[in-house]
């Protein structure tokens, strides 16, 4: 990369910390073009039409990527990770951790003019943990089975209640995952919000969805009444956000470059350089699950633990990442990012690139002869896996994929890998009939972790089933302290990497562009824009 690049880029490992990291792009002087402007945001976005605009029942990051705009919480996390005061003015932590007593502002409306009170948080808590709303992500957030309800203390006090100690809630409720709808909404249009569109995500919000065209576009329009924004936080400094939606990454490079967008999010490691020059580049690393090869325990060949440990020491990840990503992501050593609260360090360098062990394992493994194609075989049968994928596929994603397959035939494993819209993925994944399959989810907090290795977890997508792991998520959910948490966590990544369920592979980060006629601008713990605070010249 050259040089003049990596003093413009923000390192793709950088602490959690940025969060509040603001661009020092130039306002413009004109006061009646920053409160009238227009900033015109360039994203993703694919999947947002096939019901992915409801972060409350929405698994995908652009969900709450984009709804943040509407959607307020009751708590903020600041740079730092502790919390202060948003919809909620203060609030108390009782009994150990299973409750939690929020007094709420009195001055905060909804886009449609309901109040904003401690009805209305009961009605979108309780909403989350209907199993009728069929929420994956945010009712595990909100503490699965652990959540025991929302009780009214009076119009403007709310407790919300765990069955035993639940430590994650506050960085759980801080997300827009846990953010708030209208109850007219809620009552009257809860099945419209999947689709989304203007009078149905109404949220609080420092922006109203006013205009949406699936597949093309969403326009915010500034909330003129909002005052209760974190840290004193009053309404935006321009009036509308304008989100285009541009699946092609060359795409969304072009539209920054010809002028046609102001901040730009998304963009793939190979296309940081032909940024424009006087643009400037974020690049904040997700914190959570590593993209991430999962193992299906239950189904093929990966029943045996010496055919995972082959199929992880078998890939050369160092090289494969270095030269697809362009030295922006680093490889993934355990199941939590670097840069996530509770990650493991200890774990860095314990399983490099050994062809030698690999094949040793599948030899003792019974996976001793070899057909005409030199791979390996057993009481007749192929060493074969089925990798099934979610379209789209990045460029650099389905390189990552081509080199994985390549290392694992060099040791005799075929690996197959079938590339699905979402209705034919699922219909795989929903009864788990796949060898292996991939992403990458961020999180703040550890516990994560609960809904990708425990029994019951909603993305289990390896099928893990163990007692032992189980009674240690739970154990690490309901324990308030940090560094007893940092050690439950520490114990779950070292169980995946004796067990393997999970092969990590690389850290990802959010890479953003952002023009210098947009200043002010902020980045949460996720590497998200926010647009709250920013200003346009």
């Amino acid at each position: 990369m050259p040089s003049q690049l990596s003093r413009r880029v923000l390192s793709a490992v950088a602490v959690a910390a940025v969060a509040a990291l603001s661009l020092s792009a130039c306002a413009g002087s004109d006061p009646a073009a920053q409160g009238d402007g227009e900033i015109v945001w360039a994203i993703e976005g694919a999947n947002l039409s096939a019901g992915h605009m409801d972060p409350q029942t929405s698994q995908l990051d652009v969900s709450a990527m984009v709804q943040r705009a509407v959607l307020d919480s009751l708590v903020y996390q600041e740079a730092d990770g502790t919390f202060s005061p948003w919809l909620a003015e203060s609030w108390d932590v009782e009994d150990g951790g299973a409750s939690y007593l929020f007094r709420l502002r009195t001055d905060v409306t909804f886009h449609d003019g309901t109040a904003f009170d401690a009805a209305a948080v009961k009605a979108n808590f309780d909403r989350i943990a209907d199993p009728d709303t069929a929420s994956a992500q945010a009712a595990s957030m909100l503490g699965g089975e652990l959540y025991a309800g929302t009780d009214v203390v009076d119009e403007h006090t709310v407790r919300v209640r765990f069955a035993q100690p639940y430590a994650p809630f506050l960085q759980a409720a801080s997300t827009a995952l846990l953010g708030f709808y209208s109850p007219a909404v809620l009552s009257t249009k809860a099945d419209q919000l999947k689709a989304g569109g203007p009078d149905v995500n109404v949220g609080t919000g420092p922006f109203e969805l006013t205009e949406y065209t699936p597949d093309q576009d969403i326009v915010y329009t500034r909330n003129d009444d909002y005052t209760w924004g974190p840290d004193g936080g009053g309404k935006p400094a321009f009036k509308t956000l304008r989100v285009d939606i541009l699946p092609e990454a060359s795409v969304r490079l072009g539209a920054l470059s010809s002028g046609q967008a102001d901040v730009v999010t998304n963009l793939p490691p190979n296309l940081v350089g032909q940024v424009p020059g006087d643009d400037e580049v974020k690049s904040i690393a997700y914190p959570g699950l590593p993209y991430s090869l999962f193992l299906n325990e239950k189904y093929g060949v990966f029943a045996d633990q010496k055919v995972r440990q082959a199929f992880s020491k078998a890939i050369d990840v160092d090289t494969a990442v270095q030269e697809i990503f362009y030295g922006q992501y680093p490889r993934a050593w355990s199941i939590l990012g670097a840069t996530t609260p509770g990650y493991d360090a200890s774990l860095e360098q314990t399983w490099p690139f050994d062809q030698a062990a690999a094949n040793a394992l599948l030899d003792e493994a019974g996976w001793t002869g070899r057909d005409a194609d030199g791979i390996r075989t057993k009481n007749g049968q192929r060493l074969t896996a089925r990798w099934i994928a979610w379209t789209p596929v990045p460029d650099d994603r389905a390189a990552l994929a081509n080199a994985v397959q390549s290392d694992l035939k060099a040791v005799g494993f075929d690996l197959q890998r079938e590339v699905l819209e979402p209705g034919a993925y699922n219909e795989q994944y929903g009864p788990k009939t796949y060898d292996v399959t991939d992403w990458g989810f961020s999180g703040v907090d550890a516990d994560l972790l609960r809904s990708h290795l425990a029994t019951d977890g909603f993305q289990n997508a390896s099928q893990v089933s163990d007692p032992a792991m189980d009674a240690l998520l739970e154990q690490g959910a309901s324990t308030t302290d940090p560094a007893a948490r940092d050690a439950i966590y520490a114990q779950v990544q070292q169980w995946n990497a004796q067990q393997v369920a999970i092969v990590p592979l690389y850290s990802p980060a959010l890479i953003s562009a952002v023009t210098p006629k947009v200043s002010g601008l902020a980045f949460d713990l996720y590497g998200r824009p926010l647009f709250a605070t920013a200003s346009v010249g």
